[in-house]
């Protein structure tokens, strides 16, 4: 299993992700009609969060069971790049190729796939732009490694962009893109949707420890910091996807008081905050309905929403 291997139909994975001070986990239950249930969310403080030990006890809590993981948001690149015009079984050697001078390691140390950016059908242009993943392989073996001597069944091995794309897919209004903001112990992360395919991506480098800095002085340089990263970011995705229109900019659960109210004074688009429960039936974990619980879960939540394609 590499990056974005394919799997077998799945109703949902229960993923466990590797935070700084635990191991969270989650799985959510799908269903025809309505919001999808969170059937488990479990936080497990350890530190290292990568304990052999904790993994030992989630195989036995789990008897079994398929799961999932996520990388964190220092364990890979994600870049976006012109599709390579070759026959698809060359297309990851191109990409490989191309990448050579765009990782921050060597690229024979790298286990590489790639995500589609569907083109606008109705232009001219045939500019077909592509995001390419790239991890040390290490890193995967060794995520590998942990799951097998706990004896844990992993299927996938996911990434935050498309955790998150998941959320936002559930959210979108009818023929329009979304922009969606979330924060973490990584920093930030923006990423734009439509017809539940990722659009862009960026980081931005405020953590959630610095949006809760008590300093208001401190606060304020995070809140402007953001701010301008936003509408460069959205600025350009407007100049490059002329033909998604994105109706509005989601704002997931921090925390943080006023970023919601700043945003939306600062920013050309309307800016919604959003929580949990727009997406999910919290009714079996009720927890969820505090937004420290919000926060913690919201990435993890996000890939089990994984239900098709495994990726990573």
């Amino acid at each position: 299993m590499g990056l974005f291997s394919r799997s077998k139909k799945n109703d949902g994975w229960l993923t466990i992700a590797f935070l700084g001070d635990g191991i969270c986990t989650g799985s959510v239950k799908r269903v025809r009609d309505g919001k999808a249930s969170v059937e488990t969310a479990a936080f497990y403080p350890a530190t290292p969060s990568h304990s052999p030990e904790l993994l030992d006890k989630l195989a036995r809590d789990l008897r079994g069971a398929a799961c999932g993981t996520m990388l964190g948001g220092r364990e890979y690149q994600l870049l976006s790049l012109d599709a390579p015009n070759v026959p698809a079984e060359e297309l990851k050697t191109a990409v490989r190729w191309r990448l050579k001078d765009m990782l921050d390691f060597h690229v024979d140390d790298a286990t590489i796939d790639v995500l589609d950016i569907p083109v606008d059908k109705t232009s001219a242009s045939h500019t077909h732009m592509m995001f390419a993943v790239a991890a040390r392989s290490s890193v995967i073996e060794s995520r590998q490694a942990l799951f097998a001597d706990a004896k844990l069944r992993l299927g996938v091995i996911d990434i935050p962009e498309m955790a998150q794309r998941n959320i936002s897919a559930l959210l979108e209004p009818a023929g329009r893109g979304l922009a969606m903001l979330s924060f973490d112990n990584d920093g930030g992360l923006l990423t734009v949707t439509f017809n539940a395919e990722l659009y862009l991506s960026r980081r931005i480098d405020v953590t959630l420890a610095q949006l809760l800095e008590p300093d208001s002085d401190k606060q304020q340089i995070c809140y402007d910091k953001i701010t301008l990263e936003l509408q460069r970011s959205l600025d350009h995705f407007d100049r490059q996807f002329h033909y998604v229109a994105v109706a509005k900019l989601l704002l997931a659960p921090t925390g943080a008081p006023g970023l919601h109210e700043y945003l939306a004074a600062n920013l050309y688009m309307a800016v919604e905050a959003m929580e949990l429960a727009d997406v999910f039936d919290l009714s079996k974990v009720p927890e969820l309905a505090e937004v420290e619980q919000q926060r913690r879960f919201f990435l993890t939540l996000g890939a089990a929403l994984r239900h098709e394609e495994a990726a990573l």
